[in-house]
């Protein structure tokens, strides 16, 4: 079934280059041109729409102001805006109604690419409520604490941008969405970032400085304490994930930007449960509670008491964000690596083994949810690598309690120590 795009620009001529520039997609797309933000409105009254993309400047009512009336009433649908880089003050007002940003004049190839890749994960979840919820993110919480800590930095003019990648590298919510800036026309990048140390470094701190102060497109966690201790225990696992998935990827490949990646694909894997926080904190608990008595797995668990699972929905969320397929790829498959038919070594190997070494060291799960893919790793010729792998968790301990003196404050980020 092809998919409905509504494209929207005040300039007719543009509109008709689109129209040319497009023309072998029509079989694939359903597409339909608007000339500015009320002739768009009118167009998703008429009939439904998968995605909008539009212009930013425009008079009236531009793009930003389009594009939060489509999140308020059309919440499904994904919302893409081209920019030029001039226009870069115009596209901060974008950043929270935006779900990714495409330079001008359009690459139908990258266009192509970012909403097939949209479409396919959020085909994943079938749930209309979650999905609309899910679709009207435009950050996720963030521990006070350590967004307290990030905006008191910020504060600063002598904070440097390694001081700010560190406190970013703890938090699940900020370093996603630096991830979905990062991979966007927003800071002018060519090709995908992968790594949380890269993409700091191309926004910079005086744009994060903008973000955090002004725009506030960080939040922070405002949930009842009830569920204040499942975000702590969610985090604290997810570093230690990011910081043995990416000694695991350096000891296999040598590659520090394939360990990078995996520092970031470890600290993003539960990305769906920050969520299922924010969004379902009832339901989340429920589950939560049926893992103390039941031995099937957590996703099995989601899956019968929600109708999917967090990977489902962290995979669907950083799909609609435009991160690169290889974290996509990670967190969707982290529980299940063989659907994934990888045939070497990947960022979804280390994010697996990494979270299932984690989990055990937990103590509070049964044996029967925390089990690598054996026959995955035997197909991969990785074997006999477990015991190996487990040394890494005592190294990143050792490297936390060597750092603050405690057994919970540190995490490894690009072969360094930081506080968490």
């Amino acid at each position: 079934m092809p998919k409905h795009l509504l494209f929207v620009d005040d300039d007719t001529m543009v509109l008709a280059g689109l129209r040319r520039a497009l023309h072998e997609m029509r079989q694939e797309w359903e597409m339909t041109f608007a000339a500015g933000g009320q002739a768009a409105l009118e167009e998703l009254e008429r009939a439904p729409f998968d995605a909008v993309i539009t212009d930013m400047r425009m008079p009236s009512m531009d793009g930003a102001e389009l594009l939060e009336r489509v999140k308020d009433r059309y919440p499904k649908v994904v919302r893409i805006v081209l920019s030029g880089q001039s226009e870069k003050e115009a596209v901060l007002r974008s950043i929270t109604p935006a779900h990714q940003y495409l330079a001008k004049p359009c690459d139908i190839r990258e266009l192509k690419l970012r909403l097939g890749q949209a479409f396919a994960s959020r085909d994943l979840v079938r749930n209309p409520a979650i999905a609309a919820s899910i679709a009207r993110l435009h950050s996720l919480p963030s521990l006070p604490a350590i967004y307290n800590e990030l905006t008191a930095a910020l504060q600063s003019e002598m904070t440097s941008l390694s001081q700010i990648e560190q406190i970013i590298a703890k938090d699940v919510g900020m370093a996603t969405k630096i991830l979905q800036l990062a991979n966007s026309a927003f800071i002018g990048a060519h090709g995908r970032v992968s790594s949380l140390q890269q993409a700091v470094s191309l926004i910079g701190v005086e744009t994060v400085r903008t973000l955090t102060l002004s725009i506030h497109v960080f939040s922070r966690f405002n949930g009842k304490s009830a569920l204040a201790g499942h975000l702590t225990s969610l985090w604290d696992h997810s570093v230690s994930v990011a910081a043995i998935g990416q000694r695991i990827a350096d000891s296999e490949t040598g590659s520090r930007s394939l360990a990078e990646e995996c520092f970031a694909a470890g600290l993003l894997h539960d990305v769906g449960k920050v969520i299922l926080l924010a969004e379902k904190p009832k339901e989340y608990s429920d589950v939560q509670r049926l893992r103390e008595t039941d031995s099937r797995s957590i996703e099995a668990l989601e899956i019968e008491a929600l109708g999917y699972s967090h990977a489902q929905l962290g995979a669907y969320l950083m799909s609609v964000w435009g991160l690169p397929t290889s974290l996509v790829h990670a967190v969707a498959f982290h529980h299940r690596p063989s659907e994934a038919i990888d045939t070497q070594f990947s960022t979804l190997t280390a994010v697996h083994c990494a979270d299932a070494i984690a989990r055990a060291a937990d103590g509070s799960l049964p044996a029967e949810q925390i089990t690598m893919d054996e026959k995955y790793l035997d197909s991969l010729q990785l074997s006999g690598k477990q015991n190996e792998w487990r040394g890494f968790l005592d190294e990143f301990l050792a490297a936390k309690a060597e750092a603050s003196g405690t057994p919970s404050n540190a995490c490894m980020c690009g072969g360094r120590v930081v506080e968490s």
